[in-house]
């Protein structure tokens, strides 16, 4: 009897802190907002690790749960485009290489925020963020007439090609690692504006559409046809002002190199409207918990 009496009490204990704990002083609450900014790439067609000639917009929105004071989980949709040119490195071989592409990225996120200070103590809090994600893209480019060309189809590098078993076709949708880090402002008790850097790490080197050899050109003719072979190598194309005009590399010449994953990244400003817990005066400093009694 002892025994089951002091079960019965310990079960309630557990419940009571498993219900309670997470909102000591605290009381949860949502927020819904809007992300607006910019996304860059990085890869195989920028020389520097960022290059912000190609400097895209991006757009989100999101809704957000304070766990407590310094947790915040969040998911997120992010539409933004990123490109990159061979014609405006200066190094003379990725001029005479002349590849371009863009593409769009669609992003659905679910990340966690460390908060480091109490936005409502502080009225401002620095914090970092982590997660997973899966995105889309669809690289592309303009021929020499000024045509759009999807590239994925064209397997500029051998991709699902029989004469290249060991290239397969990439997949378009993707998981990335989403992380960084940004500021939150309090403006009123429901109103927060934030700025904020993120990186994706990929797993893909495809953003571009480039990362390993040139395959056969009479191959590559022969089952892709005219434009692929177009695409793939457009060094011909070139200005001799900056570089001189050449010739379809031979099969397994460098094309772009595998070592590193591409990576994208989206920066800007975002704002929420925080509701369903309230503002300040429903953290816990004005009412009291609603754990339950016994």
């Amino acid at each position: 009897m002892r025994n089951q009496l002091f079960y019965a009490t310990l079960k309630r204990v557990c419940v009571f802190l498993l219900i309670c704990l997470p909102f000591k002083g605290f009381s949860q609450s949502w927020q819904a907002g809007g992300f607006l900014g910019i996304s860059n790439y990085s890869g195989d067609l920028v020389q520097q690790r960022v290059d912000l000639k190609y400097t895209r917009y991006s757009i989100g929105a999101f809704v957000k749960r304070d766990i407590n004071r310094y947790l915040t989980l969040r998911a997120g949709l992010t539409y933004g485009r990123i490109a990159g040119a061979d014609s405006t490195n200066r190094d003379t071989l990725l001029l005479a290489r002349n590849l371009s592409f863009r593409s769009p990225v669609f992003e659905a996120q679910l990340a966690a925020e460390i908060n480091f200070l109490d936005l409502d103590v502080k009225h401002f809090t620095p914090y970092v963020f982590g997660g997973v994600a899966l995105f889309s893209f669809y690289p592309t480019t303009k021929d020499a007439r000024g045509n759009t060309v999807n590239l994925r189809p064209l397997s500029t590098e051998g991709q699902g090609m029989a004469e290249y078993p060991t290239r397969k076709q990439y997949n378009l949708r993707q998981f990335s690692i989403p992380f960084g880090a940004g500021i939150k402002i309090l403006i009123t008790d429901n109103w927060i504006a934030g700025f904020e850097i993120g990186l994706r790490k990929t797993f893909t080197d495809y953003l571009d559409d480039v990362s390993l050899t040139y395959v056969d050109q009479a191959t590559l003719l022969r089952s892709k046809g005219p434009t692929a072979v177009e695409v793939a190598y457009r060094g011909d194309e070139v200005n001799p002002a900056h570089a001189v005009p050449g010739t379809y590399p031979a099969d397994g010449t460098i094309r772009g190199s595998a070592k590193y994953k591409d990576w994208y990244a989206f920066t800007g400003f975002t704002l929420s409207y925080r509701f369903g817990g309230g503002g300040r005066n429903v953290w816990g400093r004005q009412k009291a918990s609603s754990c339950p009694r016994f």
